[in-house]
């Protein structure tokens, strides 16, 4: 431990040195590939030009203003908006109530919850190109449809329903880690409370609202952060089924993105824009921890 010696902390003590050697290559690799990319990629945005001989230069706020007076990046904040919130609800109430189902004692419970579990570990790429077989335009989904009497629908040529199918894809596919994830927390909370409970006639929605959901309070917090998260980096569902379209309505922030930095070869834009991004991401994991921390 550090000492404090006449108000200030001795940095020289043997515990100080043992502990920066043991933390040096930690951090070290920390900043090799986490803080440098970030100051690097913070550097881009301010610049303008490509990696080839001319070279990039500084251009100050520019991209910053282009973005602020750009209709597709302010189309692309709503598709991202609409899609987190569309994605994040569902994969949060969905496995809550699988989890409370799969944490009693019966006979397939095992199987279920392998099941379940299966889709987060499944390539993305490769469930896109199924999904995206499923939903065209003479596909399952649409056969099923007028196999019971109604009319197809243009899945994935449509503005209204091609988001739709990417929130159910992220849905689908984050499902079974929260699942797991609240799986985990409910085993933390003791049965002596649940016993408590029935002996004072509580319902089980009254355990559940009362019992079940306070001591889920920070299995919750992790599940909503790492959702969101997942959420806003989506970009392979985006690449393989819609690359975008139609009309820009399922282009979301990553893809945007890539698409400035490898299509357009804008890199100082396309680093404005992710910087934008990274600056989301750190503002909803704050609000999320005040919210929902222990001390919020």
């Amino acid at each position: 431990m550090l000492e404090i010696k006449s108000g200030r902390f001795n940095w020289l003590d043997n515990d100080s040195i043992a502990a920066g050697i043991f933390l040096a290559p930690a951090l070290i690799l920390l900043s090799i590939f986490l803080l440098g990319p970030i100051a690097y990629l913070f550097y881009l945005s301010f610049t303008a030009g490509s990696f080839t001989r001319s070279g990039v230069h500084l251009i100050g706020l520019n991209n910053y203003l282009r973005l602020l007076i750009s209709p597709d990046f302010w189309q692309v904040i709503g598709n991202t908006v609409y899609f987190t919130i569309g994605t994040v609800i569902p994969s949060l109430i969905i496995p809550l109530g699988l989890a409370v189902l799969l944490n009693r004692s019966f006979a397939l419970r095992g199987f279920l919850r392998t099941a379940y579990f299966i889709p987060s570990i499944t390539s993305l790429v490769a469930v896109g190109l199924g999904w995206r077989w499923l939903f065209q335009t003479d596909g399952p989904v649409n056969n099923l449809l007028m196999f019971i009497g109604l009319n197809p629908i243009p899945w994935l040529s449509s503005t209204i329903w091609a988001m739709p199918v990417l929130i159910l894809l992220s849905i689908w596919k984050q499902l079974g880690f929260n699942m797991v994830v609240f799986i985990a927390g409910l085993q933390t909370i003791p049965t002596n409370r649940y016993e408590a409970a029935e002996l004072d006639g509580a319902e089980p929605w009254q355990q559940f609202w009362h019992i079940t959901l306070p001591g889920l309070r920070p299995t919750l917090i992790f599940a909503t952060i790492t959702t969101a998260i997942f959420t806003l980096r989506s970009f392979e569902q985006v690449y393989v089924i819609t690359s975008g379209g139609p009309l820009n309505s399922t282009n979301l922030l990553v893809y945007y993105i890539y698409d400035q930095a490898f299509a357009q070869f804008d890199f100082g834009y396309a680093a404005a824009a992710a910087t934008v991004l990274m600056a989301i991401a750190l503002i909803l994991v704050y609000l999320q921890l005040k919210v929902w921390g222990e001390d919020g």
